[in-house]
């Protein structure tokens, strides 16, 4: 491979992962004011998705499906606790595991975060078929990456 090739190989804009991690900031920035008139971050609006889609959880079952360890996890659920809007306990049938709830207050929440995911989607100017696509896209990468089929 000749010098010109290489140095093709190291253009900013042509990096797949630059583009998802600066496509990641720019989501942070419109996020954040609709996600302030909620009281939540980013990772806390998450979890919450998480437990709207399915109540009564565990700390390991949210972490499995945010990606997040459980030394990451539970400073968040102490936090939307501490607000009121989940409830934590020691699962009766194994007291090593924490189950987290919602509160009437983190299902009443839901309302007001229906309003969120239109606004993301104006933002992104893509129509809802293209969002689908890149959406299912980034999904399937990923999980090809989790699965270690990218070869080092």
């Amino acid at each position: 491979m000749d010098n010109s090739s290489k140095d093709d190989l190291l253009q900013l804009e042509k990096f797949l992962c630059f583009s998802i991690y600066s496509a990641g900031h720019a989501f942070n920035r419109v996020y954040k004011p609709l996600l302030d008139n909620l009281g939540l971050t980013y990772p806390q609006y998450l979890v919450m998705v998480t437990l709207w889609q399915e109540d009564n959880q565990s700390v390991r079952s949210i972490g499995s499906k945010l990606y997040l360890e459980s030394s990451t996890l539970t400073p968040l659920l102490k936090r939307l606790e501490a607000n009121g809007l989940v409830s934590r306990k020691r699962d009766p049938e194994d007291e090593r595991s924490v189950r987290v709830s919602l509160t009437d207050a983190g299902k009443d929440l839901r309302n007001k975060a229906e309003e969120v995911p239109p606004c993301i989607l104006e933002a992104t100017g893509l129509d809802i078929e293209t969002a689908k696509r890149l959406n299912r896209d980034l999904r399937t990468m990923r999980d090809q990456m989790e699965a270690g089929g990218q070869k080092v």
